[in-house]
């Protein structure tokens, strides 16, 4: 397993909702790589429910959009933004019964669509929801210009022992 570091998180006016460590309103999601998947833990809060103690749908597909896209600029080595998302819920998340678990693996690519699937499990390991997102990727020089992608190192911790 190896930590994903967040390269645009000490930009200016920098405020994902989904990712930004710096947005209290956000989901301050973080992420792992394990093998050919991006994996991101995550602790459900209470203001982000729906129905009593549930999280809400929304949500659900906003923490799995957010984590196909670190897949996509992680295994890619690009960016890329969402051309479509198809989720199937299966389960209730609950606020209140620990963290989620949200699993990230490239399904294959179409010209420049990133087909991506993901899967969303509760803290007792039961599979809640899954997700199919399509991303319409840029090639390197255009997600470095308009979307400030930065190099490949800058997503990993350096290895160099001082």
């Amino acid at each position: 397993m190896t930590k994903i570091v967040n390269p645009y998180a000490e930009m200016p006016g920098y405020h994902c909702f989904g990712c930004s460590p710096k947005n209290d309103h956000g989901l301050q999601m973080t992420f792992t790589k394990e093998g050919d998947e991006v994996v991101s833990v995550w602790q459900p809060r209470r203001f982000l429910q729906g129905f009593h103690q549930m999280l809400h749908g929304g949500i659900q597909a906003t923490l799995m959009d957010e984590i196909g896209s670190w897949l996509v600029q992680v295994t890619l080595k690009t960016a890329g933004v969402t051309s479509g998302l198809n989720i199937r819920y299966l389960k209730t998340v609950y606020v209140n019964q620990g963290e989620i678990t949200l699993r990230a693996k490239l399904k294959g690519m179409r010209r420049n669509l990133a087909d991506v699937d993901v899967s969303l499990t509760n803290s007792e390991g039961v599979l809640c929801a899954t997700g199919e997102v399509t991303y319409y990727t840029f090639s390197q020089e255009v997600a470095r210009q308009k979307l400030n992608f930065p190099s490949e190192e800058a997503f990993y911790e350096s290895q160099k022992k001082e």
